[in-house]
C-alpha cells in the first residue's frame, strides 16, 4: 500500500510500545521517512526509520531539530504525539514532583513538539496531527490524577487546533486516539485481579493489540481521512470506565 507515499512522518515516543509499532506499520505504506523521537534507546530498524534522541521538553532542540527536516525535505506531512509517561499516586499522597513531571512530558511536550511543526504545515497547508489521549482522559482513573490532567488536555489542545490551524483555507487535520487496554510490555506488570476485570468489562473481551491502535493512527494520517477533524477516536473495544 501506499498510503504515506512521499510523506514526512514523525512519531514522538516511537522507541517502545505503540510508538514503535506504529513505526514498524507505518513503513509499510512507503513514507518518505519516519523519525522515531525519543530519549530511549531502540527503534525499528528500517532504512526509512531514523531515531532521533530527543526530549519533547526541549524546546530549542525541537525547532532546531524541525528546522533541520525542513531544510533536508521541504515539508512535515504527519506528527504523532504519542510520547507519555506516569508517575501514578492516589490524589492525597501526589507529590508536586509527580505532577510536574507528567504535566511536562505529556501536556507541554505535546504543545512543544506540535509548536515547532506547525509553522511548516502552515505554510504547506496541509498536514496531520494526531495526539494519544487515553481512556483516563475521557472517564478519568482512580490514582491517574496527573495523568488524566494531561490526556484531557490533549483532547482540549486538540479541539482547539482543529479550528486555529484552518482559519485561512489550510487542511492541517488535528485529532485524537484514545485507546485503553492495550497489550504492551508495561500492560504485563499489571496484577491479574486488576487486568481481568478490564477485560470483563470490555464487550469484546479481549485486550487491545498495538498494531490495532497503529492501523487507525494511520488512517487519520492517510488522504482516506480528509475530511476527518477535531474528532476523538475511541479504540476500546466498547469499554466504559
Amino acid at each position: 500500500m501506499d498510503r504515506l507515499k512521499n510523506k514526512v512522518v514523525m512519531i514522538t515516543g516511537g522507541a517502545r510500545g505503540v510508538g514503535y509499532c506504529m513505526c514498524k506499520r507505518f513503513v509499510e505504506e512507503n513514507p518518505a521517512v519516519i523519525y522515531s523521537i525519543d530519549m530511549a534507546d531502540g527503534c525499528y530498524e528500517h532504512p526509512l526509520v531514523r531515531p532521533v534522541k530527543l526530549s519533547i521538553t526541549d524546546r530549542p532542540a525541537l525547532v532546531k531539530f524541525a528546522e533541520e527536516v525542513k531544510k533536508e525535505f521541504g515539508r512535515v506531512d504527519v506528527l504523532i504525539n504519542n510520547a507519555a509517561i506516569t508517575r501514578d499516586a492516589m490524589l492525597y499522597k501526589m507529590t508536586e514532583e509527580q505532577w510536574d513531571a507528567v504535566i511536562n512530558v505529556n501536556l507541554k511536550g505535546t504543545f512543544n513538539m506540535t509548536q515547532a511543526v506547525v509553522p511548516f504545515m502552515r505554510e504547506q497547508k496541509t498536514g496531520s496531527i494526531i495526539s494519544i489521549s487515553s481512556g483516563s482522559g475521557v472517564y478519568g482513573n482512580i490514582g491517574q490524577t496527573n495523568y488524566a490532567a494531561t490526556k484531557a488536555g490533549l483532547i482540549g489542545m486538540t479541539y482547539s487546533w482543529a479550528k486555529e490551524l484552518n482559519l485561512h483555507g489550510e487542511q492541517i487535520r488535528c485529532n485524537v486516539l484514545a485507546p485503553d487496554n492495550i497489550e504492551t510490555e508495561m500492560a504485563r506488570t499489571i496484577p491479574a485481579k486488576i487486568l481481568e476485570p478490564l477485560i470483563a468489562r470490555t464487550p469484546l473481551k479481549r485486550m487491545c493489540q498495538p498494531v490495532e491502535v497503529a492501523n487507525t493512527a494511520l488512517f487519520l494520517a492517510s488522504d482516506e481521512a480528509s475530511f476527518i477533524n477535531g474528532q476523538v477516536v475511541c479504540v476500546n473495544g466498547g469499554l466504559r470506565l
